[in-house]
């Protein structure tokens, strides 16, 4: 049996960092599922952190290390390995959101699922999982 995977968003991403209910379904499920992210999706992650650990009143300067932190569970994907699926991932979610683009070029590229709480996924033709519903997918033989 080989084993799934799935493309994680950056709001994901801010998700493990900012609270623990993704955190604890990633480390639950690293055993069974391989984790992806494309390097931008990390690069945004560090970008939007600050503000909005600022609005909780929470300390700032942890960022960088609390985002690495997830690479071990959650690979980042170089640019140079998706950058080649730019033009039929436009094609199919530019109308929506064409930053998006690395997330379907990477979910294309390895044949599986994208985990997001992004609606722009929708109708884009690759399977989408949001936080409240994802556990169904691992479960799934």
């Amino acid at each position: 049996m080989s084993r799934k995977a799935l493309v994680l968003d950056a709001n994901i991403l801010i998700r493990a960092v900012l609270g623990s209910r993704v955190r604890v379904l990633l480390l639950e499920n690293a055993a069974t599922v391989n984790f992806f992210a494309p390097d931008i999706a990390y690069a945004d992650a560090r970008k939007y952190l600050p503000p909005l650990l600022a609005k909780r009143d929470l300390p700032t300067d942890a960022i960088r290390a609390m985002v690495d932190a997830l690479e071990p569970l959650v690979y980042p994907i170089k640019a140079e390995f998706y950058e080649g699926l730019k033009g039929r991932s436009l094609q199919r979610i530019a109308m929506r959101d064409a930053d998006d683009w690395p997330v379907l070029a990477c979910a294309l590229m390895l044949d599986c699922p994208i985990w997001t709480e992004d609606a722009d996924f929708f109708g884009t033709g690759v399977a989408t999982w949001t936080s409240d519903r994802v556990a169904l997918y691992f479960s799934e033989e």
